[in-house]
């Protein structure tokens, strides 16, 4: 199964996500997910706040556009992004 499908003209992500990283960055694949590095620790929902960011930069969306369907609380997550206007070279939906 792969990390990343489409639901409309939204993607679904799974993510593994490592908070407490130097800087934050796509990391490959965990597993059957796409591992992410964020800058932030998983303190007070920084690490999260961090990931909702960088994935609205990555996909060029509003943070709005980023929605945690699951994980809040855990490393590993789905992501919604709502109707992307960037999809990243390494990124490639199903």
């Amino acid at each position: 199964m792969s990390y990343c499908r489409k639901d409309g003209d939204d993607l679904l992500l799974d993510l593994w996500v490592q908070p407490g990283a130097r800087h934050s960055e796509l990391a490959g694949r965990h597993g059957s997910a796409l591992k992410v590095r964020v800058a932030a620790p998983p303190v007070e929902g920084r690490a999260n706040n961090a990931l909702v960011a960088f994935l609205a930069e990555l996909f060029a969306v509003p943070k709005s556009h980023i929605r945690l369907e699951r994980g809040r609380g855990g490393r590993n997550k789905r992501v919604r992004v709502i109707s992307p206007a960037h999809l990243p070279e390494d990124i490639a939906p199903t």
